[in-house]
């Protein structure tokens, strides 16, 4: 496994995420100071305001798990599952390499979380 290969590619997603959370944070601020409309202007603005607010976070998580998945390459446990510690999937890692879980392992997770199975009325 090329270690470097996903350095570069975490060090850019890394990059990409922080520029969205500050361009997110950013919109937050500039529509909470823009004029004050009538009800629709303000709930058309707290509707993306709100969302502007859920893609900083989702992208604040996945920045997270960029940064830890860096921290384990200078661990050099990068590429092994955090749980079972068998190799990672290489195409995984081409398509989440800040995972820490290989794909069994991962499946397991959101089964005990609910994630993974179908509401049943």
């Amino acid at each position: 496994m090329n270690v470097e290969h996903f350095r570069a590619k975490l060090l850019k997603k890394r990059h990409e995420l922080a520029d969205a959370i500050q361009r997110a944070e950013q919109e937050v601020h500039t529509a909470s100071e823009g004029e004050v409309g009538d009800a629709v202007d303000r709930s058309v603005d707290d509707t993306a305001a709100d969302q502007g607010l859920h893609n900083s976070s989702v992208d604040s998580e996945t920045l997270e798990q960029v940064n830890d998945a860096l921290r384990r390459i200078e661990q050099g446990s990068y590429g092994k599952c955090s749980i079972c510690g068998k190799p990672i999937e290489p195409a995984r890692l081409e398509a989440i390499p800040w995972t820490p879980y290989c794909k069994a392992d991962q499946e397991r997770l959101e089964k005990v979380k609910g994630l993974g199975s179908t509401p049943t009325l």
